[in-house]
C-alpha cells in the first residue's frame, strides 16, 4: 500500500510539472508573437524615415 501511495504522489508531481512547463512554453510563445507583431508595426512606420548614419572609421593605434 505504501508503494502505491508513493507512485500516486510521483504521478501527481509529474502532472503538475508538465502543466507548469506547458504554461511556460505558452507564455514564451505569446511573448514572441507579441514582440514579432510589435516589430512589424514599428518597422513599418520607421522604414520611411531617414536616419542619421554615422560612418565608422578605423581605430587609431
Amino acid at each position: 500500500m505504501y508503494e502505491y501511495e508513493l507512485q500516486q504522489l510521483r504521478t501527481a508531481d509529474l502532472i503538475r510539472r508538465a502543466d507548469h512547463e506547458r504554461l511556460v512554453r505558452e507564455a514564451g510563445r505569446a511573448r514572441r508573437t507579441a514582440r514579432s507583431a510589435a516589430a512589424q508595426n514599428s518597422a513599418e512606420h520607421e522604414s520611411h524615415t531617414r536616419g542619421f548614419r554615422r560612418t565608422r572609421s578605423a581605430r587609431a593605434a
